[in-house]
């Protein structure tokens, strides 16, 4: 099969192409009446994720309502501009691989304080000079390929679904916050979402396996309809139709906000890669190619650049959608494609982006704890082409323990600055770095250079 690096849209599929082909072929096309249900989804699955970022951030630097609300649309259409980014590829630009992008939560914690303190276009500049470095890593990456050996990345995803499993019984509680947080109906609706993706998964035939997770949030969604739990407020006080405005908030370039974002940015490579070994591992089998890699990172560089000119935040591949992968086996860029299209109308739709985001926590969350647990299983998976001599074990145990234990102990780093809080809080962060630490000065045993 063969892949146009022209300087244009890479939308051409595989030489092989039917219109009958498997969704389970990265380069094929399935006919549209299973595509466009993938697709979706693929959304749903981090839809809520993706827009509570401008949210968060909007609140804390206190912005109007109606600012709130274009951010917000601001998040869809760039999400879905980057997801096409990555899918389908521009020249060297994009993994061609089924990863949805969107508004990573890790900046989070170092944007809130820039934009209180310096206002909301430093944070904006702040956010662009982090995609230029974190483009400048994807471009040379091939010349560190050797830093991520198969124990590297196969460490990085067994801690990406672990760090993200207490987020997905949060989301089944009800969500971050809930005042209600616990309460039944929020477990049951969690429950039933549960149920319903596994029973699916596990004895359905044909489309009915594969879009099992979305019929799960389907059937959670019309119960919590029924018995009042869903709010269409958003919908019916949305605008028709919203048309992108670029550098409508505007950009500022301020050193000291820069600074921490850039050193943040260059850190979230070792996620991205992570997210991308994943996909590859979970629905393909295999290791991703050097080209994937420095593609993918470069994506994620530009789509930030892009998304700081309008008006919004970092974008990075969402682990919810690698778990999903690995869930249902649909391997199709083509599906995801079709997935960043409609995050796009979303972001100009604002009526439809209204509808989706009205869907409750909990209904989410009983579809993304099996992602997170997926996620998880394929690290394994990868982990169990790895020798597990003493050096690869120490690397593994040592790496998870950081990840996994320092974040849960607040006091250990609680005199730091709030740049470096931040980083360790996220725990892959640290992660990563033991285990790229550990695997550069660690001498390797005999049957691990065999095995290289």
């Amino acid at each position: 099969m063969t892949i146009s690096t022209s300087e244009g849209l890479d939308t051409r599929p595989s030489e092989n192409y039917s219109t009958t082909a498997s969704a389970r072929d990265v380069n094929s096309m399935p006919p549209l009446s299973r595509a466009i249900p993938l697709g979706i989804q693929h959304v749903l699955a981090m839809f809520v994720g993706n827009v509570t970022v401008p949210i968060i951030i909007a609140r804390a630097a206190d912005l109007p309502p109606d600012q709130t609300a274009f951010m917000v649309q601001a998040a869809m259409f760039v999400a879905g501009v980057a997801t096409l980014l990555q899918s389908l590829g521009v020249g060297r630009i994009g993994a061609r691989l089924p990863i949805v992008m969107g508004t990573s939560f890790g900046f989070v914690p170092v944007l809130i304080p820039i934009a209180v303190g310096m206002g909301l276009p430093a944070a904006l500049g702040a956010a662009l000079c982090g995609g230029v470095a974190m483009a400048l890593v994807g471009l040379f990456l091939p010349w560190f390929r050797f830093l991520f050996p198969p124990v590297v990345t196969g460490t990085f995803v067994v801690m990406l679904g672990i760090l993200l499993m207490p987020v997905g019984l949060a989301y089944a509680g009800g969500g971050f916050g809930a005042s209600d947080f616990g309460a039944p109906h929020h477990l049951g609706l969690a429950f039933l979402v549960l149920i319903v993706t596994v029973g699916l998964h596990q004895f359905g035939r044909g489309i009915w396996s594969e879009i099992a997770p979305l019929a799960g949030l389907l059937a959670g969604f019309a119960v919590a309809t029924a018995f009042g739990y869903v709010d269409f407020s958003k919908v019916g006080s949305a605008d028709w139709v919203t048309l992108p405005s670029p550098l409508s908030i505007g950009l500022e370039f301020h050193m000291a906000a820069i600074i921490p974002v850039v050193l943040l940015s260059l850190v979230t490579v070792a996620e991205s890669i992570g997210d991308i070994v994943g996909t590859t591992a979970g629905g393909l089998n295999r290791e991703p190619t050097k080209k994937e890699l420095s593609g993918g990172v470069m994506a994620d560089g530009i789509a930030s650049v892009f998304a700081a000119i309008f008006n919004a935040f970092p974008q990075v591949s969402f682990s919810q959608n690698v778990g999903m992968v690995a869930l249902t086996g649909v391997v199709s860029r083509y599906v995801v494609a079709i997935g960043g299209g409609f995050l796009m109308l979303a972001g100009l739709l604002p009526k439809l982006g209204g509808l989706v985001s009205s869907i409750p926590n909990a209904v989410l969350g009983g579809a993304v704890l099996i992602m997170f647990g997926m996620i998880a299983s394929a690290g394994i998976k990868m982990l169990s082409g790895v020798p597990f001599d003493k050096r690869n074990m120490l690397i593994i145990g040592t790496s998870l323990t950081i990840a996994v234990g320092l974040p849960a102990q607040e006091g250990l780093y609680a005199n730091l600055s709030e740049n470096l809080q931040a980083m360790i809080e996220s725990g892959l962060i640290p992660g990563a770095i033991t285990a790229i630490a550990l695997n550069l000065i660690l001498p390797k045993c005999p049957e691990s250079r065999r095995t290289q």
